[in-house]
């Protein structure tokens, strides 16, 4: 099994870890996110990694005075076992998607546009988890996960304030074989010959709406300079610039070959993907990710039929894999008003998602809830998930230990693992506002043996 781009060291090095490894029935990553709240982050070779184009010098001043908190300053640990168990359950839900039933199943309530067929896959899936008491539980997938080049940038700037560090920036070095800019590329080159053979690859267009405006536009800047790097012309607009004639994509005077979508419009419905929409129709541009991956893997509504034991024995899901499924992710259901009165009476162990939502829009815990909102939510198109709390990773924020709740993200493209990242924060998401809280890089230990 092929396994994400983190560090798993020697347990039996540092002090720290040594002081932190008697007696408490922790494993050694807790116990360091518990006890180490060293400052990691060397912020001038994060301005390095930045600012390797030298037209990029105001990238850093740009987060620095507008996103203060989109980089956590210390790293987050993982137990390598928990890593091995997030990358089965991941491999379990490619199995799933990957039968004929699945897509019967998710096309039910998926638009138009997702049965368009294409051979391209997707990139940057984000299988985002938990860690519970039980373990690495998936609470969603996504299909244009954001942050991936800005992790890696983090993850190189990361200082050794103790041995597990030290192995992190190695690991992914730049030109290295877990290289994972070169994933990357390799991965946007895939999308392409899957659809177009040998034909070239030219041109690549970055596209959100308003992108200048984005929160992730730093970002954006990078994808363009790593495609830059490796011969491709590339170009970051709103979809509104693009346009459809004479059977092709068009930004300006320039045919586009291939789109890196970050709309989250995913059906590609909205007027201003109308040009968008006809290319992804009319085949004429290489578009990812695609309406087709959203159905397939990010409608909230799936999450409802993994967790469906019968439905999944129903399209000839084996054992083995239902079982990894049921371990893995939390009991989950969609909203229907005849449920009312059972989710109302359940609400405070329960997590409210709208079906093709994103980025923690219209969520909501069910603790919170007010009768207005539940009653909204009836008339939604909603998921109920069980809550699963998110662990801790507990930090020096201005001088006093504090908790923040830790999420993980796994990076995939074709079921494979490209790179694992946490994400730190406060309140009830993940939102880039917690003072000492942002992305993480993530360092995997084995566990303290007993």
């Amino acid at each position: 099994m092929e396994m994400p781009m983190s560090t798993a060291v020697d347990a039996g090095l540092d002090p720290l870890l040594r002081a932190l490894s008697d007696g408490d029935g922790l494993d050694v990553a807790e116990r360091l996110n518990r006890g180490c709240q060293c400052v990691s982050l060397d912020h001038e070779r994060l301005r390095s990694e930045l600012e390797r184009d030298a037209r990029d010098g105001a990238l850093l001043s740009m987060i620095v005075s507008t996103r203060p908190h989109l980089f956590a300053d210390s790293v987050a640990f993982v137990a390598a076992h928990h890593q091995v168990r997030m990358a089965r359950i991941i491999a379990a839900v490619e199995r799933v998607v990957a039968l004929p039933g699945w897509e019967a199943l998710a096309f039910e309530h998926a638009p138009a546009a997702a049965k368009v067929p294409t051979a391209a896959a997707g990139v940057f899936l984000g299988y985002d988890f938990h860690l519970g008491p039980d373990g690495p539980q998936l609470i969603e997938i996504n299909t244009n996960a954001g942050g991936a080049l800005l992790n890696v940038a983090l993850a190189r700037a990361q200082r050794a304030c103790c041995a597990e560090v030290a192995p992190l920036e190695a690991a992914i070095a730049a030109g290295g074989p877990n290289d994972p800019e070169a994933a990357f590329i390799d991965m946007f080159r895939s999308e392409w010959h899957a659809m177009r053979g040998e034909q070239v690859l030219r041109t690549v267009v970055i596209v959100d709406r308003e992108p200048q405006s984005q929160y992730l536009l730093p970002e954006f800047v990078l994808f363009q300079r790593l495609f830059e790097r490796h011969g491709l012309a590339a170009f970051i607009c709103d979809p509104a610039e693009l346009e459809f004639a004479d059977g092709r994509l068009w930004l300006g005077e320039t045919v586009v070959d291939l789109v890196y979508n970050r709309l989250t419009d995913f059906a590609l419905s909205e007027p201003e993907s109308a040009a968008l929409a006809d290319a992804w129709g009319a085949r004429a541009a290489v578009i990812t990710p695609h309406p087709r991956a959203h159905a397939l893997y990010a409608d909230k509504r799936n999450l409802a039929l993994l967790a469906d034991d019968a439905v999944l024995r129903g399209i000839g899901v084996d054992a083995d894999t239902r079982a990894v499924l049921a371990a893995g992710i939390p009991a989950t259901r969609q909203v229907r008003p005849e449920d009312a009165e059972a989710l109302w009476r359940d609400r405070r162990d329960l997590f409210f998602k709208p079906a093709s939502g994103f980025g923690s829009r219209a969520t909501y815990r069910g603790g919170k809830l007010t009768r207005r909102v539940f009653d909204e939510i009836l008339a939604g198109d909603y998921i109920a998930q069980r809550l699963v709390p998110p662990s801790a990773r507990r930090l020096s924020v201005g001088g006093t230990a504090t908790d923040l709740k830790m999420d993980l993200r796994n990076y995939v493209y074709r079921g494979r693992v490209q790179l694992l990242v946490a994400r730190l924060y406060r309140g009830q998401t993940t939102n880039f506002r917690t003072p000492g809280g942002g992305f993480a890089a993530v360092v995997a230990l084995p566990c303290a043996q007993s």
